[in-house]
Order: C-alpha cells, then structure tokens, then sequence
C-alpha cells in the first residue's frame, strides 16, 4: 500500500514539474525532476529499459529528507522520469532513504537494497544518524518496502564497524544464485573500509567479512562502492570523504578511488594491485555501474561536488544531474573510460579540419557550439622544439570562457572554469598527470562533451576523464584554440541532436 508520505511526493513532483517544464534543462544527462537530486542508485536493467534510481530531495532543490527519484531509458540518453519510487515513510527509514542498488529476482520482481537513516538520541543529549539496510521489491513503478525490514543493523557488523556509518549497499547475483552485497562503513577512528555479506534469497543476509580497509591511506568514510569483475580484473570503485592529495592522482575533500586486482571467489580475497582516481575534475562522484544486455560495464555518476553544490542560484527550482554514461575497460593495470557509444547516434553536422599548425589564438569556421561532440589530436610541429602550452577554450565570449589545457614539458592537463560564470570563490580548477611517454612529448588526443551545463573531457582515449558543471548562459557558444609554441592540430566536431 502506498503510504501518504510517497502519495504527497508524487503529487508534488507532478504539480511542480508543469511549472517548470520551459526551465533550461541538459539535453542529454539526466538532471532532477524538481528539486535535489545526488548519487545514482539502483541502476539496472529490468524489463527491457535501463532503471536510474536517484537521491532525491523533491521539496526543494537543497539536500534534504532522502527520497528515490526514479527514470527510465532505452538508450541511456532519452529519459523518461517516472515517479519518485521511495519514501521515508517508515520508523527504520524515517530520516531517510540513503543509496542503494538493484537486481532481479527469479520470480521477475524488481529488488531495491538501500540505506534506512532514523536518528537516535544518544546518552550525552546528541543525535546521529543510525543506518540499516533494508529491502523493497516492485514492478519497475511501485515498490514495497519488505516486512522484515532491516535486513542488515547493527548485529551485522564487524566489531570495527560504526553503525552510524554503515551505508550505500550494492548487491549482484552469482552465477549460482545466491547473492552478494558490498557496503560502506569505518571504524570507530573513521577509518574506511567495505563491508562483504552474502545471502541465499536476497532477504536474509549474513557478514562474511571485511572485503578492503582502508588503513589510513585514502581519506576517511568510504561511500557508495561498486565490486564487479571487468577484463579478466577486479574492481572495486568507492567515493572516500575527506581526502588528502596524493601529487595530481587524488585530491583535497570527497573524491573517487578505483581499486583494481584479483578476487579469489572460494576465499572471497580481493588483493589490490593497483589505484586510481576515477574521476580527475570538478564534479564527479558516487559512481554505480551495470552490465548492459550486450555485456558492457557502464558508469554513471553524480556530476557535481560537496564542497559546492550549495552555492547554485535559489531561484532554480531543480538541481543535480548525473555524468554521461561510460563504458569502462582495464588495460595496462588502469580504469578506461570512453563515452557511451549510443551517443555517436546523436552526432549531425560535422566540421573537420587536418592539420592545421599555428601559434598564440585561433578560431576556425564552424568550430562553436554549447552541445557538441568534438575530437582533438595535437602534436608539436617541430619534435625538436615542442611547444610550450596548448589550450582549448569553449562557452566563449568576451566576458566568459571555460579551458583545457595541456603543458607537455610538465605532462599536465588542467580544466579550469573560473571564468565562468560564477560569482562565488569555489573548486574552479582541478589538474591531472597524464602519464604518458608520447604526451611528455606533446602528443596529445582529447574528446570533449559539451552539455548546456557541462563539460566532460577523455584524454588519450579514456585513459583519463575529467568533469565539470559550467555555469554559463548556453548561449555563449564560442571555442578557440591557444598555443605557446607551434603546434598542429586535427579536429573534428558534431553538433548533438535530441
């Protein structure tokens, strides 16, 4: 039965959105119905449609009382936003329906895991924030939340494990039926570490053990991970809260973290080989990932970050939109990512130039535009004398203007978008080290997205991505191209068509 909490949800959504339905919206990224919007959860595959959960504060387009938003889509790029799915509408959850996942079950039914939140009041006269893991099961609509809920409290815990911070369970089914979940929580000393818990039905659960800790070395809490096998690998990506740069790999406050090794599935040993941001720019974190029905392993992420996302403009009544979907790959020991390819399907007019050498500031023909795709492949003129600096500016006019740039005698990639718009002293640059003996010598290949309201860049084919929201009018459509040094280029653009 649907409670009054969810029925009031619903209506509200649906009153609203008629409101703002000639709002400036991302074209192809999928943003809050009304309202906040923040992590992805449950993202699957049910019923011959792709099922984006969302953390979802529908009231306003601040944080809030979790909810679940809820879309659907076919492609990963057309959305169709259904009704808010959860609500925090029971004791176990009633400060909050945390993130979570989704599968399958035999029987057809659709199963949510996600976090219940109920604040307690401890012995001193303070409140936290207890969290549990519960259960609901649905049609791919409505669901209902499971009778015996919590599945997962405090009795469940290692004797390391907060349960204050306990949260964000991502479930699979193996191969022989059962099921497994993975689930964020730290110590006592708020140290970080994933939590392993197995069950035969996906209701009742048991801890196995502690899969990874963090032993102090990537901030603290780690939230939202994600466990999967990917090119004969494992990997394991976790969003830590309060990081410590590490050179250009990691940064200052809540970021990603990609683990990458083996996994002895009889002994449920993960044993690290290698680590990776997953992300290097602005706005990126809380990654959940799903298998697509022609075996591709496919990420998306909330693209916005904690220490800036309150400053948006109040007056916008929603807020929050997800990265482009990613295909992922391992190769070499490290996480690549490439562009959904179903956004090729979106490509029009194309403009191409050859190379195309120059100095200090150009702008080509035909070379504009605020929802594109476009392709960059630099390379100095001279091998002897490599250039110096190369940037590429786009959402261009006199005033405002967003960049990446590349330094080769560095091998350093910058997105900088402090001239963009905003009006508040927040996270405008982020830099990253491109590890790579061709671009130490000022070769360089770069594919740049372009939203309305963002900009994701793939260096090298995926070896590195960086994102950021912008905060330009999208009318503001220029882009030209800045050499220290003689450099020639080859680019070729589309414009992107819904």
């Amino acid at each position: 039965m649907t409670s009054q909490i969810l029925r009031d949800a619903r209506r509200y959504e649906e009153e609203k959105e008629r409101k703002i339905a000639a709002e400036p919206r991302p074209a192809f990224h999928l943003s809050a119905r009304v309202g906040w919007m923040n992590d992805p959860n449950g993202f699957s595959y049910y019923k011959g449609e792709y099922h984006m959960f969302y953390q979802y504060h529908p009231f306003s387009p601040y944080w809030g009382p979790m909810h679940w938003g809820h879309a659907v889509s076919k492609d990963l790029l057309h959305w169709e936003q259904l009704p808010v799915a959860l609500a925090p509408d029971k004791e176990y959850d009633r400060d909050g329906c945390f993130s979570g996942s989704a599968a399958v079950l035999p029987d057809g039914r659709h199963m949510l895991m996600y976090t219940g939140v109920a604040k307690e009041t401890q012995p001193d006269g303070s409140s936290r924030e207890v969290q549990t893991q519960c259960i609901a099961v649905g049609d791919g609509v409505d669901y209902e939340k499971y009778a015996g809920n919590p599945v997962l409290d405090e009795k469940h815990l290692p004797e390391s494990g907060s349960r204050f911070d306990f949260r964000d369970p991502k479930l699979w089914r193996t191969q022989d039926g059962t099921y497994r979940c993975v689930a964020g929580n730290c110590t006592a000393e708020h140290d970080g570490q994933i939590l392993l818990y197995s069950s035969p039905d996906g209701f009742e659960w048991k801890f196995e053990k502690i899969l990874v800790s963090n032993n102090g070395r990537f901030g603290m809490m780690w939230e939202c991970p994600d466990f999967f096998q990917l090119d004969g690998k494992h990997v394991l990506l976790t969003s830590p809260q309060d990081m410590m740069p590490q050179g250009f790999e990691y940064h200052n406050g809540n970021g990603t973290l990609c683990l990458i090794g083996t996994y002895d599935e009889k002994t449920e040993t993960f044993r690290e080989e290698q680590d990776q941001s997953i992300d290097y720019g602005i706005d990126f974190y809380a990654p959940q990932t799903v298998t697509s029905p022609d075996g591709r392993r496919i990420m998306i992420g909330w693209m916005q970050n904690w220490d800036t996302c309150n400053l948006h403009a109040p007056e916008r009544p929603w807020f929050g939109q997800m990265s482009l979907p990613r295909e992922l790959s391992v190769r070499n020991g490290r996480l690549f990512q490439k562009p959904l390819r179903e956004l090729e399907t979106l490509r029009g007019e194309e403009v191409r130039y050859e190379n195309v050498t120059f100095t200090d500031v150009i702008r080509l023909d035909g070379i504009k535009g605020r929802k594109i795709d476009m392709e960059l492949s630099i390379r100095p003129e001279n091998a002897e004398n490599i250039y110096r600096k190369f940037a590429v500016r786009f959402a261009q006019n006199d005033i405002y203007q967003t960049s990446v740039s590349f330094r080769p005698y560095e091998s350093v990639i910058k997105i900088d978008r402090k001239h963009s718009g905003s009006r508040r002293a927040i996270i405008h640059q982020r830099r990253c080290l491109v590890n790579n003996a061709r671009s130490r010598k000022g070769n360089l290949k770069v594919r740049i997205i372009l939203d309305y309201f963002s900009a994701e860049v793939f260096v090298n084919d995926g070896e590195y991505a960086l994102s950021a929201t912008l905060y330009t009018d999208p009318s503001v459509d220029g882009i030209s191209f800045f050499a220290d040094g003689q450099v020639t280029m080859d680019v070729v653009k589309w414009d992107l068509y819904m």
